[in-house]
């Protein structure tokens, strides 16, 4: 989201300002809160139909739709929604966030008194970069303890605004640290799994807390170069957006289950998202099926009428959006101007019940209508469950598997206590706290810094270097020489944070901020023992310098890395932790820069500009580090054990004209029976041929055939494995045919094209040959 504002907070005119005050009267405190609904404290709603649990949903939404007037319904349909007492019914706000933890980024959301922080994890770059599905739903899931726990404390909502699944195409995004990165597979399961966290597994439609994918779609663009996110037209050709943009937000729904998609602030092809109905209603609601509500970028409605100039006036916007099929503003515009429109015409009454049929739906899965939440389930949920220890546990492990080893010099890492007794700790990010949870984040927990991780291993001499990470001077570096050459080893922790790198605000370049460079190199000079750069960031930097730098023995990615980012880095350093976490983006040079404006979304290169595309899919020139890099202290080995060498695809009576050789050779995915294709077997043997345990992920890759504006290569399936030093395991990743090896044309039609598909597994690759099985098609 969004949800930063142009203004930094949300504009409600005054005509709207009382919903503030009134809901913030009704919200209270677990001690002193008013009445939940349906809670029997109300003897009047008790026999009413929408508190009748023992009632399907449908019903009861229908009842308590039946049940509100006019004006209660409009201004049901913005995040702060007012209470309606007669109903008994309370005030709520919708905008709560939980990106990598509970946030109190959004209004719903307070830390206080039994709840003054909450475990704050890795941002999300750094835990996609350990490749590993059960951690992310495994985090999801804690969080949603901690959220359910501070909502049974008064503190909190059920609506959680997270995750990010934009697609992180450009290296300079300000937002890229909030995603799992560049590939759409990557992307789509990071989600789809964190969703299932968040939402648990309980009977039927319930739901623990309910998640939200965004942004909808092809946002990745804040503010460069004059150009903001407020007023820039994305211009995205169909094979992208269905290839790339739209894939993470269709696993979020189709496999996710997730109960809230939403809309962004640009517009795609000159239309506001959240006004299109190709995109929300036909697409989000209508192919994938979503059930729950679609929800505004904060202000973006009235940033459509304002800024972009979508309709003549503020009620055709009103009219446009919830027509289109927005269910929530988050904002003050549907509930200033939605009257006007349907008193015009422009809107019925029955839209706006469709509307608030979605969003009563999914309070209506959260409990909040089965009364008091303690009697319910996650109703034991309280301050005893936040911040436990195995909750810390937890951010300490999604760090130490998140950071990525990208060079190790003469096997210089890991250091040992033994040899390397004293070393200095150098840099504007070496002693950094709230730096290491990057955005959208709450508060932690508590902190280890680098330099309190450094010291349970090593005595520290202390330098920043810079005074802080913009380090616009060199003043400081003669200091932190000479405590290089006291020490027997030295960490030099440099990057970036949120000053550099933020919403509504994008890079320039990507080399490192200020004198940061020179302090760096002068270091590594001075040291009279191995120098080990850390880099903490959410995007990629060209370290080119120090690839190339004899004197700087091993550079280390540690993203955001959380609350316990500290203790991971002095973990991974000392040789307590094996690292293990692969990039989950392209790390460019600086030269990229000058060839790829940030307007630019296409992703396929364009010889005839000189356009060099994006992403390790489609871009295949020089680089500093590649997507799915990382090293170990551990050496790995593949080999295939079982895999199938040729799968006959099933055509359906849909079939192309048989007489046509091109539509046979990229078969139309929907003239296939996709559920009848079982899944291709692939069974890997992974051996570690080094003498420490660690942990592997197995990338598969595939390239199609004879396939020009199909990506280089693209990843179909990963799985993360723990081995001990010199055993061996096998890793079995299933591949179907319609998701992973088909491809989109340039019209948007997906498509498998037939012939010889190659898979990539390390230096492994294997081959499998698709055709078309005519034998039982009706012509």
């Amino acid at each position: 989201m969004g949800c930063y504002f142009r203004s930094g907070v949300i504009r409600w005119p005054a005509a709207a300002a009382m919903v503030v005050v009134v809901v913030a009267a009704v919200m209270g405190t677990a001690e002193g809160r008013a009445a939940f609904a349906c809670d029997g404290q109300n003897a009047a709603t008790g026999n009413m139909g929408f508190c009748k649990v023992s009632l399907g949903i449908e019903e009861r939404v229908r009842d308590l739709i039946g049940r509100l007037t006019l004006a209660e319904k409009i201004r049901l349909l913005v995040n702060n929604a007012i209470p309606v007492p007669r109903l008994g019914i309370r005030g709520y706000e919708w905008w709560s966030e939980a990106l990598h933890g509970v946030s109190n980024v959004g209004p719903g959301t307070k830390f206080g008194g039994a709840y003054p922080g909450a475990t704050s994890f890795p941002q999300v770059i750094t835990t996609a970069a350990s490749f590993n599905q059960s951690l992310w739903e495994e985090i999801g899931r804690v969080v949603s303890d901690e959220a359910r726990a501070m909502y049974n404390g008064g503190t909190a909502g059920l609506t959680y605004w997270s995750p990010n699944v934009n697609i992180f195409r450009d290296p300079r995004w300000g937002r890229g640290q909030e995603t799992p990165g560049e590939d759409p597979i990557l992307a789509g399961k990071y989600a789809a799994s964190y969703v299932r966290g968040l939402q648990g597994n309980g009977q039927g439609k319930r739901l623990k807390v309910a998640a939200c994918c965004k942004h909808y779609t092809a946002y990745d663009l804040d503010n460069w170069n004059g150009v903001d996110r407020y007023h820039f037209n994305a211009k995205v050709s169909k094979q992208d957006l269905e290839d790339t943009y739209n894939v993470p937000f269709k696993a979020c729904v189709v496999e996710g289950k997730v109960a809230s998609v939403m809309c962004s602030y640009n517009q795609v092809n000159g239309k506001p998202t959240c006004a299109d109905p190709d995109l929300l209603k036909n697409t989000i609601r209508g192919t994938w099926g979503l059930d729950g509500y679609i929800v505004s970028d904060c202000d973006s409605v009235g940033v459509m009428y304002d800024s972009q100039h979508f309709t003549r006036t503020p009620e055709e916007t009103a009219a446009y959006t919830i027509k289109a099929g927005l269910d929530l503003d988050c904002g003050p515009f549907l509930a200033v101007h939605t009257a006007a429109a349907v008193g015009r015409g422009l809107l019925k009454e029955a839209d706006l019940n469709g509307a608030l049929a979605n969003l009563l739906a999914v309070q209506m899965r959260l409990g909040m209508f089965d009364g008091e939440p303690t009697a319910q389930p996650y109703g034991h949920l309280g301050p005893k469950d936040v911040c436990t220890p195995a909750h810390k546990h937890l951010a300490l492990e999604a760090a130490r598997q998140g950071i990525v080893l990208l060079q190790n010099r003469a096997a210089s890492l890991p250091l040992s206590p033994t040899r390397h007794r004293t070393v200095a700790v150098i840099g504007p990010n070496s002693d950094a706290t709230v730096t290491m949870i990057g955005n959208y984040a709450g508060v932690a927990c508590g902190y280890t810094s680098p330099l309190q991780g450094i010291a349970k291993y090593a005595k520290t001499i202390h330098q920043e270097g810079c005074a802080n990470v913009g380090c616009g001077g060199n003043q400081l570096i003669a200091a932190a020489e000479a405590a290089a050459r006291a020490a027997d080893a030295t960490v030099v922790v440099v990057g970036l944070d949120q000053s550099i790198e933020a919403e509504s605000r994008d890079r320039n370049g990507l080399l490192l901020p200020g004198y940061q460079q020179e302090l760096v190199s002068r270091v590594a000079r001075a040291s009279r023992g191995p120098t080990v750069l850390v880099l903490m960031s959410g995007g990629p930097i060209d370290v080119t310098f120090a690839k190339s730098d004899p004197k700087i023995s091993a550079i280390l990615w540690a993203g955001y890395p959380g609350q316990a980012g500290g203790a991971a880095i002095a973990d991974v350093i000392f040789g307590a932790i094996n690292p293990g976490g692969k990039l989950p983006m392209t790390w460019y040079p600086q030269s990229y820069l000058a060839k790829v404006p940030m307007t630019n979304m296409g992703l396929r290169p364009d010889p005839s500009t000189g356009y060099p595309g994006r992403t390790y899919r489609f871009y295949k020139g020089p680089v500093v580090f590649p997507f799915g890099y990382g090293l170990s202290y551990s050496k790995f080995t593949h080999g295939i054990a079982e895999a199938p060498k040729e799968l006959s695809i099933p055509l359906t009576n849909l079939s192309p004209n048989p007489n046509s050789t091109a539509s046979l050779s990229a078969i139309k995915v929907s003239h296939t029976d996709c559920a009848s294709i079982s899944d291709l077997d692939l069974q890997i043997d992974v051996k570690n041929i080094g003498t420490l345990d660690g942990s592997h992920t197995v990338l598969v890759f595939a390239t199609a055939p004879n396939e020009n504006s199909s990506p280089y290569k693209h990843l179909i399936g990963f799985e993360k494995v723990h081995i001990t030093a010199g055993s061996q395991k096998r890793v079995r990743i299933g591949v179907h045919v319609c998701d992973h090896l088909s491809r989109v044309d340039q019209f948007g039609t997906r498509r498998i094209p037939t012939g010889e598909h190659t898979l990539h597994i390390g230096d492994l690759t294997h081959t499998i040959s698709l055709h078309a099985d005519l034998q039982n098609i009706k012509f």
